[in-house]
Formats: C-alpha cells, sequence, structure tokens
C-alpha cells in the first residue's frame, strides 16, 4: 500500500486544490498514474503528496507526453518543475519523444508550403476586381 503524507481530502477538494476537474482525476487513476486510498465506503481518499503528483502529471502532458510515457517516467520525476532523475532509459524516452515532435513540426510546416503555394496559384488566376 503506498504511503502517503499529509492531510486526506475526497475527490472535490483535490480537484478544488489542483484546478483539475474530477473526471480528469479519476482518468488519471485508470492510467494508473495517481493512487489515492480507498475508505471503506469506496471514497477515494487524497493526500498532500497527491496535489505534487497531479501537478507532475499536468507538467508532463503540458510537455506533450501522453499518459502512457508519464506513467514509464513517473518514478523519476521530483518536486513541481521539470525535475527527473537519471532512471534507465530515460533521456532515451524523452529524445524519442522530442523526435516524434520534431518530425510532426516538419510534417506541418511541408503542409503549411503546399497551401501557401495552392493559395498564391489560386490568387494569381483569380479574376482582378
Amino acid at each position: 500500500m503506498k504511503v502517503k503524507g499529509g492531510i486526506t481530502v475526497l475527490i472535490g477538494e483535490l480537484s478544488r486544490r489542483t484546478g483539475v476537474r474530477a473526471h480528469q482525476l479519476r482518468y488519471y487513476e485508470a492510467q494508473g498514474l495517481l493512487v489515492p486510498v480507498r475508505k471503506a465506503s469506496g471514497y477515494r481518499e487524497y493526500s498532500d503528496d497527491d496535489v505534487l503528483t497531479v501537478a507532475q502529471i499536468r507538467n508532463l502532458l503540458e510537455a506533450g507526453l501522453s499518459t502512457q510515457e508519464i506513467g514509464f517516467l513517473q518514478p523519476c520525476v521530483t518536486g513541481t518543475g521539470p525535475d527527473l532523475k537519471p532512471c534507465p532509459e530515460l533521456l532515451t524516452a524523452l529524445r524519442a519523444r522530442l523526435q516524434g515532435l520534431d518530425e510532426q513540426i516538419e510534417l506541418l510546416a511541408r503542409s503549411r508550403k503546399v497551401l501557401h503555394d495552392y493559395i498564391d496559384a489560386t490568387e494569381r488566376h483569380a479574376p482582378s476586381r
């Protein structure tokens, strides 16, 4: 069982503290990123540690990582910023994600150029007013 620190709160309070909607918190739980303690009543209990975990998840999502990638990297995450401790294959995973983003950017740049070419060609053939 995961050891939790600080005062425990229910999902609504965690949502208020983090600015993340309850359904998103349940999604993080379903993805294995957030592991609340379950009360006998079935309610989820969260701690101050979970507030930090949600902040880390949000930051990694903002970096463009998938929840699957975050699950892989989560043991390496420390603090609220982009602080990662060296874990096996960490840099390989981050570099692979960066390469994927670079390839997407290149594809978008090519698509943008072709679209501009179509617009320019169409404007050249349009009747002048």
